[in-house]
């Protein structure tokens, strides 16, 4: 090299500084991932809510089921309560089956002398009484189940009427009156 010559530095461009994305883009981008996160969150928890819901529900129609197995061999029981037949062992056995429905929280109804609801009841006899004012179930020919608000079988009972017709509503006019105008 020579006096007059200098060293050429290899030129590399300057570095340019970079700007961070103007203060809107970063505040929008922050907006829409915080949207994008409430929105996952709500979907995950709308999941559980659905999930818990069917776990619950496959668990009831799971006990329901299990009950409606166990109706005949309760009807059994009664009947054999009635004919003074359960005593001993029997009657060991015969209260663990009742106290399994009861763990379910299946509870019986249909007594003589409950008013007939055709919702709880089955009619399979009827007659005409004066002891009663409204159709009531007089005999019990087999139970209903119910858990919860769920009729789970209804009761075969048979019904009396009142002999008497109720009372007929407001007098009409006679045909030959005039109406009043």
């Amino acid at each position: 090299m020579s006096e007059h010559e200098t060293p050429v530095a290899e030129e590399q461009p300057a570095p340019t500084p970079v700007e961070p994305p103007a203060g809107g883009d970063a505040d929008k981008q922050l907006a829409e991932r915080t949207e994008d996160l409430q929105r996952v969150t709500a979907e995950y928890a709308n999941y559980r809510r659905r999930v818990d819901r069917d776990r619950t529900l496959v668990v009831d129609q799971a006990a329901e089921r299990f009950a409606l197995q166990l109706f005949p061999i309760v009807d059994d029981i009664e009947r054999a309560r009635d004919h003074g037949d359960l005593t001993g062992a029997f009657k060991v056995v015969a209260d663990r089956v009742l106290g399994l429905l009861d763990g379910l929280g299946v509870e019986a109804f249909g007594t003589a002398g409950d008013p007939f609801d055709p919702s709880l009841h089955e009619a399979v006899l009827h007659d005409t009484s004066p002891d009663v004012g409204v159709p009531t179930a007089t005999t019990v020919l087999r139970q209903g189940f119910r858990r919860g608000d769920r009729v789970l079988r209804t009761a075969m009972v048979g019904v009396s009427e009142p002999e008497s017709p109720a009372a007929q509503p407001a007098a009409e006019p006679a045909p030959d009156e005039p109406a009043a105008g």
